[in-house]
């Protein structure tokens, strides 16, 4: 089926020239016959499959499907790989790495001959990378996430991706677990192919490209080895070919409307905070004005209604056997912008109109909410100028407002040599303050601001209080957490100038963070800093260049330079 428009593709393949002979010759070497040049889409499957990535490494199965939609609709799918970030294995963290597949899938899609591209991702970093490279091109463009695990099942109790290594890890240190039973828990865990099955940051992500509009209902809940996954990678190559004939770029759907109605889905899911940063970078390619204040004014009358793991009891499956986001869109319904478009050719109101839910008690009502609290409260002061998030509906009630001496640790180092010290100075009312765990100063912005509690305390039956950092932490994680503290302590921050000692208020609900040392000691302080030292093996390379021109955390952590983008064009030749 030819494309009853010109094609991107044919000024590769429709040069009648040495040029063209060039780009069709070495293609027609894999098999393709002489018309699959003649007009017809070439849609690039852009894949993170990897055996270093378990939660994609099923995406070359999904891939086949994708390439039977694209067939079918008369389009020629053509796979390539990008680089693709295992959550689990990276070091020092994936996030570091974020905006370099986002710029290896951006000058992949740039450079090749495609017409529209599939994304085929799902780890925690794959998804919102591969949105940015591809929003900085801005061809016609759906998501295609591997899917959420199967439950863990574990001596008869279900347990969830993260969640209960963080719950289990933590009985372990205060005496109430055994090191062999814990580790038992291992492949219990993890029984599949796919994506943590707690709302963690896959599948946060995964949700939000279906409230964003930018793939297909089921998305975000099929199970990774459901059948039903293979039959939505067959439509999405169907609709892809589609959207193409139709010119539908992804600008198109990514407007601030389909970001405010993504921010409100992420406070009623009670996503990861990891979103925040995604979203806002993911923003700043589509060059569509969004804040930090944004997640937390725009979710203000959305309480959590879904009831997983970490915020609640439930995992992914039971998500997706409730009605999964289409339900979860009919709850929400008169809190979105129903007429955003999405690639399905529905709208976001129409989507929700036929949304039903099968299970009260996975997704709730508006009138009786798993929790009133959700989203993210963005708190500001002199200990966070540029702002810092919390999840209140993770954290303990009671820690929401509290006031207590700092106990300070100067690195990731010195936390782990000095948390679990008997000599420790440090009791349930203290704040731990985590430095130099920011963007540029760690480097890459790790997942451990949920830090554990020193063992001392957990001995004495403590399971949360305050912490604080410029770190971020997993979507699987809990607590009451500060994170994204900015300026971070790298840089010069506030939070550079905290010593053990000083009193730290934190009041969630006026969303103040203030650190109860006068102006002029600060001043003192800061005029005697030493600067930190270069972050580890930050001399050369891309890491050089990503503690050179990250941005900070309230900007998304987006390089600098790639903010906005460049669109497809390229005029010149390779020969």
């Amino acid at each position: 089926m030819k494309s009853k428009r010109k094609l991107r593709s044919s000024t590769f393949y429709g040069k009648q020239d040495r040029d063209g002979f060039i780009h069709r010759s070495w293609m027609k070497s894999e098999g393709l016959p002489d018309d699959s040049f003649d007009g017809r889409p070439i849609v690039g499957l852009c894949n993170t499959w990897s055996e270093l990535t378990p939660c994609n490494a099923h995406l070359r199965i999904l891939a086949e499907h994708v390439k039977r939609g694209v067939w079918q609709a008369g389009g020629v799918p053509v796979e390539f790989p990008v680089s693709s970030l295992g959550e689990t294995q990276v070091r020092p963290t994936a996030m570091l790495f974020r905006n370099l597949l986002a710029m290896d899938v951006e000058e992949a899609l740039r450079a090749n001959p495609i017409d529209g591209v599939v994304l085929l991702g799902g780890c925690d970093k794959t998804t919102p990378a591969q949105l940015m490279g591809a929003a900085s091109v801005d061809l016609p463009t759906i998501v295609v996430s591997s899917g959420p695990m199967l439950n863990g099942k574990f001596r008869g109790e279900t347990i969830g991706s993260g969640t209960d290594v963080w719950r289990l890890s933590e009985a372990v240190r205060a005496g109430e677990m055994s090191s062999e039973l814990f580790f038992a828990a291992e492949s219990a865990m993890s029984r599949s192919a796919g994506v943590c099955n707690t709302m963690g940051t896959a599948s946060t992500m995964a949700s939000l490209t279906e409230a964003l509009g930018v793939a297909l209902s089921g998305n975000a809940s099929i199970p990774a080895v459901d059948a039903r996954r293979r039959t939505m990678a067959h439509i999405a190559g169907r609709t892809i070919v589609d959207l193409v004939n139709n010119d539908r770029c992804l600008s198109a759907f990514l407007t601030r409307e389909a970001f405010e109605n993504a921010i409100r889905v992420h406070a009623a899911i009670g996503g990861s905070t990891n979103a925040v940063v995604h979203l806002l970078a993911l923003a700043g390619r589509c060059k569509v004005r969004l804040e930090l204040e944004d997640f937390d004014v725009l979710a203000r009358e959305i309480p959590l209604l879904v009831d997983l793991k970490p915020s609640g009891r439930f995992l992914m499956e039971e998500f997706d056997y409730a009605g999964g986001m289409p339900a979860l869109l009919n709850r929400i319904a008169e809190h979105l912008h129903r007429s955003a478009p999405t690639v399905s050719g529905a709208t976001i109101g129409e989507i929700a109109e036929r949304g039903q839910t099968f299970d009260d008690n996975v997704i709730r009502t508006l009138a009786n909410p798993v929790n009133q609290s959700s989203g993210t409260w963005v708190l500001r002061g002199n200990l966070a100028p540029a702002g810092a998030i919390l999840k209140p509906n993770a954290a303990t009630a009671e820690l929401l407002v509290h006031e207590g001496p700092a106990v300070v640790f100067e690195s990731i180092e010195d936390f782990k040599s000095r948390v679990d010290d008997p000599e420790l100075e440090v009791t349930a009312a203290s704040v731990l303050v985590l430095k130099q765990c920011g963007p540029r100063g760690y480097p890459g912005m790790p997942e451990v601001g949920n830090m554990p509690i020193p063992r001392k305390l957990l001995t004495q039956g403590v399971r949360d209080m305050v912490r604080i950092s410029d770190a971020r932490m997993s979507g699987t994680a809990y607590g009451t957490v500060v994170l994204h503290v900015a300026p971070e302590s790298h840089v010069g921050g506030p939070l550079s100038l905290v010593r053990s000692g000083d009193r730290i208020r934190l009041d969630g609900p006026a969303r103040s963070l203030s650190l109860l040392v006068d102006d002029a000691e600060l001043s003192r302080r800061r005029s005697s800093m030493v600067p930190p030292p270069a972050p580890p093996n930050s001399e050369r390379g891309y890491v050089h260049l990503y503690v050179n021109h990250a941005l900070q955390a309230d900007q998304g952590c987006d390089l600098d330079f790639l903010v906005g983008k460049s669109g497809s064009t390229v005029t010149r030749e390779s020969h």
